[in-house]
C-alpha cells in the first residue's frame, strides 16, 4: 500500500511550523544578538552582515516577514505533497 499525502494538511502543517520558527527566532535574535549575527553569518557563508545588521525591529518588517515565511512555507508544502503523491502512483 503506498502512502498518500493530504495536500492540505501538509500545507497547513508546513505553514504553521515556519510560523512557529519564524516567532522563536524572532525572540532569540532580541535575546541573544551577538551570537544571532554569528549564525546568521556561517548560514550565509561567512558574508560581512554587521553594515546591514539591526536587532531594532523596522515597524512592518516583522508582519511581512511572518506572514511572507508562512505563505511560501504553505506553498512549498503543497508543492511537497502533490510532487510526493504524482511519485507515489507510480
Amino acid at each position: 500500500m503506498k502512502m498518500k499525502f493530504n495536500k492540505i494538511l501538509l500545507a497547513n502543517a508546513s505553514a504553521v511550523w515556519i510560523g512557529i520558527i519564524y516567532l522563536v527566532c524572532r525572540f532569540l535574535v532580541v535575546l541573544f544578538p551577538e551570537l544571532s549575527k554569528a549564525v546568521t553569518q556561517s548560514w550565509f557563508h561567512g558574508i560581512d552582515i554587521v553594515k546591514i545588521w539591526s536587532v531594532q525591529p523596522i515597524p512592518g518588517n516583522f508582519l511581512l516577514g511572518l506572514v511572507s515565511a508562512t505563505l511560501s512555507a504553505w506553498v512549498a508544502g503543497w508543492v511537497f505533497a502533490s510532487i510526493y503523491n504524482y511519485f507515489a502512483k507510480k
